[in-house]
């Protein structure tokens, strides 16, 4: 590493870490991002913000717990190392040499952090959220000795509610009418799946039910162009009536048609005219071999319906047969809408069922999964008439809300962190000393779509905070951390090179930014291997006359690869060198 690109990449470190701007921070994997907000929180320490003023908010418990410790580490080394090793590290953080005041404020951080009740305020969204309530259960309106469910807990009692819609459903009702329509979409192993995909967007459900109530129904149908109770089959039917079709000059295509070519010709001439003369009721037993006559697999009308010389020898016949495709494509068209919304509508019927199932069991046992915690929250911030108290009770308490992973927040979250933040930079709280928000995430991250995080949220946010900010005549600072200190050059510029063109970089680099990534680790060689995709094989035959006495194993692609990747470590193992270590490759050189 040369001291310049350690300069540069501090630098950007250290304009992240200024106690007394807003900061949102772009930072690429490797580049520091837990270091940044461990900087962060103690650099607001350093500047004499109170410890229980800060709120560090991230998404799984290991990196609050990681981001805890790392805080706790410094700060205990500050309260006994000796004072030029403080000075040299403070210095580090800070970018200039500490006073001896600031000297004499770092050694009583440690106490003071471990004197505040529960510690520092470093916690999952989650748990916040949780703990909010815990204060304001009545203002909530849920029950003051309520319990917060695990994911299997939930799961659990999902199940089990589930299961006595599926009952009640045999029993005969509208969610029997709903279970006919959605079993008959889907194999009998998916179903299973499907309720757990409800059940995962239970929020989204609900809010659809909140906003259209026993209107829900009709407005999917208004959503896709479609009467609601009508039926696929109503469509067909429609469709055969003598009214809706030109007998007259398709009679005289299908004539035409079977003076044509044997192969093609004829026997779509003879369809046509065997369609044409039945009844309208078995003109819809014939309608999808009549269909297909005239369309292609994907539904288009087909390119060539006669041949030239017949078309030849009946004028406008061409025609007719080109007017018919069109109008049976429409067909297919609402047909496929009908079956789409009156899927849907079922589907949202036995999912109504099961969250109003799930939703009483909760309340029977006074529990909240992590969606409703969320939820809640949003209501207690929000909607609810005691927000304003809420809201002022909180806003004496914070004065800096740090938010890490904020690529992952989805909607929801963002509505809290919004509604937290929303009186840092107007009114009274405008005017107080340093009040700050600091973000750090990665947009390219955003599309693993974790917990429902959106991309265009992510980047929507930043420029919602920003003009708070400069609204209340604060400092704001938009900072790119794009030092890498994981990875080396060539590497790096492998990725920057698949990400650079189309369609690779769509959704992943935000406002069509490029993507580039510096390597703070010079010099050191990488080397990008493409493997061949690995693909599940082929099972062989078993032999019906064998008896079952040998164990075979399902395949299993991941576990090949997993074990080509094994040889390969293990070839490098005792026998590569490195020699920037001057030894050989040891297992804990490397990271998969």
């Amino acid at each position: 590493m040369t001291a310049d690109m350690i300069t540069e990449a501090g630098a950007a470190q250290r304009r992240a870490v200024h106690p007394e701007a807003s900061v949102w921070v772009a930072a690429s994997a490797g580049s520091g991002k837990t270091k940044v907000l461990t900087d962060r929180v103690l650099a607001l320490l350093l500047d004499e913000t109170r410890p229980e003023r800060i709120l560090c908010l991230t998404f799984t418990r290991a990196a609050a717990a990681e981001m805890a410790v790392r805080i706790n580490r410094r700060l205990a080394g500050w309260a006994t190392e000796p004072d030029d090793a403080v000075r040299r590290d403070i210095a580090l953080l800070l970018g200039v040499a500490p006073a001896d005041d600031q000297l004499d404020r770092a050694r009583r951080l440690f106490a003071q952090v471990l004197d505040v009740p529960g510690g520092l305020k470093v916690q999952t969204i989650h748990s916040f959220c949780q703990s909010l309530l815990a204060r304001f259960p009545l203002e909530a309106g849920i029950a003051p000795h309520f319990e917060a469910m695990d994911d299997r807990s939930a799961a659990e009692l999902m199940l089990a509610a589930r299961d006595k819609v599926l009952t009640a459903a045999r029993q005969g009702s509208d969610l029997a009418d709903a279970l006919k329509i959605v079993s008959g979409h889907i194999q009998e192993e998916q179903f299973a799946a499907l309720m757990d995909g409800m059940a995962q967007n239970r929020s989204r459900i609900r809010r659809l039910v909140d906003l259209y109530g026993d209107g829900l129904g009709d407005a999917v149908c208004r959503k896709l162009g479609v009467a609601p109770g009508q039926t696929p089959a109503d469509v067909i039917s429609r469709a055969c009536w003598d009214a809706a079709v030109d007998t007259a000059a398709l009679t005289r295509a299908g004539e035409a048609l079977l003076a044509g070519t044997p192969k093609t010709d004829q026997p779509r001439g003879l369809i046509l005219l065997q369609w044409l003369r039945a009844n309208p009721v078995r003109r819809q037993a014939m309608f999808a071999e009549y269909a297909a006559a005239f369309l292609t697999q994907a539904g288009d009308p087909r390119s060539r319906l006669i041949t030239a010389k017949p078309a030849d020898a009946a004028p406008g016949a061409a025609e007719a047969l080109g007017a018919e495709a069109e109008r049976l494509a429409g067909v297919m068209d609402e047909r496929r809408a009908v079956v789409t919304a009156e899927a849907t509508v079922a589907l949202l019927r036995l999912g109504t069922a099961l969250l109003d199932e799930y939703e009483k069991s909760k309340a029977a046992l006074a529990r909240l999964d992590y969606d409703d915690l969320i939820l809640k929250t949003i209501a207690l911030l929000g909607r609810n008439v005691d927000a304003a108290w809420v809201l002022y009770k909180l806003d004496g308490g914070l004065d800096h809300i740090l938010i890490d992973e904020a690529q992952d927040t989805n909607l929801a979250q963002w509505a809290i962190v919004e509604a937290l933040t929303t009186e840092f930079f107007s009114g009274a709280g405008a005017r107080a000393e340093t009040r700050t928000v600091f973000t750090v995430g990665d947009a390219k991250q955003s599309i693993f779509s974790f917990q429902g995080a959106d991309p265009t949220a992510f980047t929507h946010m930043r420029e919602v905070f920003r003009k708070q900010v400069e609204a209340a005549a604060k400092p704001w600072e938009a900072v790119d951390l794009n030092w890498s200190f994981r990875s080396a050059a060539p590497i790096l510029d492998a990725v920057d090179a698949v990400f650079g063109m189309d369609p690779a970089r769509d959704g992943v680099a935000p406002d069509g930014e490029p993507i580039v990534h510096r390597a703070v680790r010079a010099g050191h060689a990488g080397l990008v291997e493409i493997w061949p995709a690995v693909g599940p094989r082929d099972a062989p035959d078993a032999s019906p006359w064998s008896p079952p006495l040998d164990r075979e194993a399902a395949d299993n692609p991941s576990a090949r690869l997993a074990n080509v990747l094994a040889g390969k470590i293990e070839g490098w193992i005792g026998r590569e060198v490195l020699a920037s270590r001057g030894r050989t490759v040891r297992a804990g050189d490397i990271m998969v």
